[in-house]
């Protein structure tokens, strides 16, 4: 390999400007012993943990690429399941913050997630349609259940029963008996996609929302099944017949906002399930009057029952208005009997309230918003300061000033829709071109608006400072160009002077200015047209220079180098064209995004340059050899604007996904031979994924399925097994000889050792496997034996009997054996050679696993008396408890008696 030109990388160094991204949904957390102050809320592939109280962010939960889709806290409050686009759900730690399991089994994006009351299960929906059960003590997949015919939307465990809901877009409800692993009742009373559903009166009904906004209650009740007399000892089987007491009438909501994707409204409505205590008093009352009217009428005993209609049983409480549409919400009741909301909001907010359930009539208090941290719409224009620490950011409503270092927001000024911005030299002003046509002038110490001038008569595309720093240039959709200069005015209300802007003279053009750009000695300005061309014009008599011909759609952005030798000019074509500024000769046409190029930037004393497209990713080019260096990727949907530091070393970047990034300049060389490697490697691993998944011979697609799916993961703990059993083969093979060379010798020979067996503590080949074979996740055990050839499983048979029989890892080994057994069962028995050891595996592992039953057996029973034991004398002191205040209110009223009767 010859002399490279080196490169350096750049890598990601912040998210900001985010609160919380409105894909996936908001949870209440049970952090540092409270419940009701910590909130959890997606950020593209992050988990933001905030406050509310402070509104501070307490804690980040770390993501690779995907963006997060769902949120579901565990029971006991120390882990949060995080489902993601792509599929994948990780279990974090709430403690550390480490992620603790990882389970790949949906192929899009997961939609609902459910724990169990204990937490040992986990239940998953997905956008592709399947059902999900994972075991989290085990860290594997239980198994899929297919019957949706659209997204999954909610999912629901009951408490008593080992019974499983679910609703979807396809307008269905389907029960699931988890014991058996089939649907056995699908409700079909929906006309539209069901949104969210919960059950309430102890798991008596379940309320299903749909978007057609109306809630609907289901009743259910549980037919106990007539037993067939020769049918051997088995469970009940539960046919669950939810009555289809269906209730329409209900209170018609204006939108049912029960969803995150599809809540429309800004309007929560709250609702509250009469406990059975109240309905009997409702009832009682009703009665009474039932009585008195018969009475009134002369008539006997009213003869019909009363009853209650939904409408009593369930009255609404109060509505609660949010300040823009709500994308999803969490409650929480308090100990104290105060119901806490919170919302996500779409335009990046979080806001809380509390609601005083005692009250006569409730009323929702509004306790807190997080705003300070974003935009609320999507930032169009960003700048960096002369000393690279202060970053400015404007969208549709407010301009921000960010502490590069710190990520704070230092200044918050409200703005109309802002187009482009600059740095006024010394920092000191900002300057912000909107969608009217006007320029707003802002002082950054009081984070006032000191100027605002009618610039252009429609929107100002773009803004450029000019190198002499006296003046700038900006670009109209009015098709004019105009140069401004800088001037000291004085100020009416103060003695002292203020910065000013002031209009020198005009450009006028045939098409709608794009954007401007000066050449750095000042000598030539570039402005772009509508029409798809770049003029060149002579700075000092606006005289024409140059046309720059060739793009097929208009120039949305370009930059012209440090030396004033090239201009990049990028397009909605796709394409980024390197141009010589001497002849407007085009050196070369790249292809650059896979779709329109939004904006480009040199950086500073270099031929390189960045571009960022609405394909969602930055790249970073060299203009003298044409070649792609590195992409930037992190952001989730098309990236409108970038800024380059004075120096080079951090660019930032503003997407539609809300956020803003900060990527830094690392000292890690970069060579592009290596650059193009891993793309390629990440290509193949991606497509993997892809690929058709591995099927059990002589299996039929059924309602249910194996958990998990074939990734890179899998297919690389395969090969490790499969490497594995071959060294296992190799050094039992070379024993052999080494036996017949020591006997052939009549002495023995020294036999050397494998560096790797050495490397794992001189351990023999078969517990080189076996310990390989640990190393396997949990979660990818199935998926990894389901790819490995049928020629190692002999082998593997014969090393699990031998493991088995030293009685070591029962529990994996037996779960591995009895999959093998159930994936290869027609060559296994169709083979004469592994009869033997069948019969044998089939002795040990009976045996053994009996053995491990009693041990849980023994340790099962010794834990239930330690907690009678504890019981016991939980219940011995509460009763000695209870004598001794008994005998303390004794002696009181003696000696009350005792008072009375001496004053008698």
């Amino acid at each position: 390999m010859g002399l490279t030109r080196q490169y350096l990388r750049y890598g990601p160094a912040a998210l900001f400007g985010l609160v919380g991204s409105a894909k996936g949904n908001v949870a209440f957390l049970a952090l540092r012993g409270e419940r009701g102050r910590y909130v959890a809320v997606p950020a593209c592939e992050h988990v933001f943990v905030w406050d509310t109280r402070k509104g501070e962010k307490v804690v980040i939960l770390k993501g690779l690429k995907q963006e997060v889709s769902c949120l579901c806290p565990s029971p006991d409050g120390l882990h949060l399941a995080v489902g993601y686009e792509d599929g994948s759900i990780r279990v974090f730690s709430l403690l550390s913050g480490e992620v603790n399991i990882t389970f790949n089994g949906h192929k899009a994006a997961v939609t609902a997630m459910q724990y169990d009351h204990l937490g040992g299960r986990l239940v998953s929906g997905s956008k592709d349609t399947d059902i999900i059960v994972w075991d989290v003590i085990n860290e594997s997949g239980l198994y899929r259940l297919r019957g949706h015919k659209d997204a999954v939307t909610q999912v629901l465990l009951l408490k008593e029963k080992n019974l499983l809901v679910t609703s979807g877009k396809d307008t269905l409800v389907k029960w699931w008996d988890l014991d058996t692993q089939h649907c056995f009742k699908t409700l079909v009373g929906h006309r539209t996609e069901v949104w969210g559903m919960a059950l309430i009166s102890e798991e008596k009904r379940l309320v299903t929302g749909s978007a057609d906004s109306e809630l609907r209650v289901w009743d259910i009740t549980y037919i106990q099944e007539v037993k067939d007399p020769d049918e051997p000892e088995s469970k009940k089987s539960k046919g669950s017949s939810p009555g289809a007491q269906e209730n329409t009438e209900e209170d018609e909501t204006l939108e049912l906002d029960e969803h995150p994707e599809e809540g429309t409204g800004a309007v929560l409505e709250v609702f509250s399930v009469l406990s059975e205590e109240e309905i009997r008093k409702k009832l009682e009352k009703k009665m009474k009057k039932a009585k008195k009217k018969a009475k009134q009428n002369s008539e006997e005993e009213p003869e019909k029952s009363v009853e209650l209609s939904l409408q009593e049983e369930i009255k609404r409480l109060t509505n609660i208005r949010a300040s823009s549409k709500i994308k999803s919400f969490d409650l929480f009741l308090s100990p104290k009997g105060e119901l806490k909301i919170v919302l996500l909001l779409q335009n990046n907010i979080i806001e809380s309230y509390n609601l005083n359930l005692a009250a006569q009539v409730p009323q929702a208090v509004h306790a807190s918003k997080i705003t300070i941290g974003g935009h609320r719409s999507d930032v169009r224009t960003l700048a960096f300061s002369s000393d690279n620490i202060a970053i400015l950011s404007a969208a549709a409503e407010s301009v921000k000033v960010w502490n590069r270092a710190t990520l704070q927001c230092i200044r918050t000024m409200d703005c109309e829709y802002a187009l482009c911005s600059l740095f006024v030299p010394g920092d000191r002003q900002v300057i912000v071109g909107t969608k009217t046509g006007k320029l707003q002038l802002y002082d950054l110490a009081s984070g006032s608006l000191t100027e605002t001038l009618n610039a252009h008569d429609g929107a100002v595309w773009s803004i450029a400072l000019s190198p002499d720093q006296r003046g700038f240039v900006t670009g109209g959709a009015d098709k004019c160009v105009k140069f401004w200069e800088f001037e000291l005015v004085k100020d009416e209300s103060s003695t002292q002077k203020r910065l000013s802007m002031k209009h020198v003279r005009v450009l006028q053009l045939d098409e709608d200015v794009l954007c401007v750009r000066y050449s750095p000695n000042q000598k030539l300005l570039a402005v772009s047209l509508l029409d798809c061309t770049v003029k060149v014009f002579y700075v000092d008599t606006l005289k024409f220079f140059l046309s720059l011909y060739g793009h097929k759609l208009p120039v949305l952005c370009m930059d012209i180098s440090y030396d004033g030798t090239l201009i990049a000019t990028g397009s909605a074509d796709r394409n980024v064209k390197i141009w010589g500024l001497d002849f407007g000769d085009c050196h070369r046409s790249l292809f650059a995004h896979d779709d329109s190029v939004m904006y480009l930037q040199f950086v500073a004393k270099s031929h390189l340059f960045f571009t960022a497209g609405k394909d969602s990713k930055i790249k970073q080019w060299d203009a003298d050899k044409f070649e792609h260096i590195q992409t930037l990727e992190g952001h989730h949907k098309e990236v409108w604007c970038l800024a380059l530091s004075p120096n080079g070393d951090y660019v930032v970047s503003a997407s539609h996904d809300k956020s803003l990034r900060l990527w830094e300049r690392t000292r890690e060389p970069l060579v592009l031979e290596e650059e193009r490697e891993m793309e390629r490697e990440a290509e193949y691993e991606e497509s993997v994924a892809k690929e058709e998944q591995p099927v059990v011979a002589g299996e039929t697609q059924g309602e249910t399925g194996l958990a998990g799916k074939k990734t890179i993961e899998t297919i690389k703990a395969a090969e490790r097994i499969m490497e594995a059993i071959e060294l296992y083969r190799e050094e039992m093979a070379k024993l052999k000889e080494h036996k017949a060379i020591c006997k052939a010798a009549g002495k023995e020979v020294p036999f050397p050792v494998n560096p790797i067996l050495r490397a794992y503590g001189n351990v023999t080949p078969s517990a080189y496997v076996l310990e390989v074979f640990k190393k396997v996740k949990s979660s990818e055990l199935e998926e990894s034996l389901l790819v490995l050839p049928f020629s190692y499983v002999p082998d593997l048979l014969r090393l699990f009997n031998e493991y088995i029989h030293l009685g070591s890892e029962i529990e994996l080994l037996c779960r591995a054996l009895l999959f093998l057994l159930k994936i290869h069962f027609g060559q296994i028995t169709g083979n004469h050679m592994l009869v033997t050891v069948i019969e044998n595996l089939k002795k040990t592992t009976i045996s053994r696993v009996s053995e491990a039953r009693d041990v849980l057996g023994f340790n099962m029973a010794g834990l239930q008396y330690l907690k009678r034991e504890i019981e016991a004398k939980d219940e011995v002191t509460f009763f000695a408890d209870a004598t001794d205040r008994f005998e303390e209110k004794r002696r009181k009223r003696k000696k009350k008696e005792k008072m009375i009767l001496a004053v008698v």
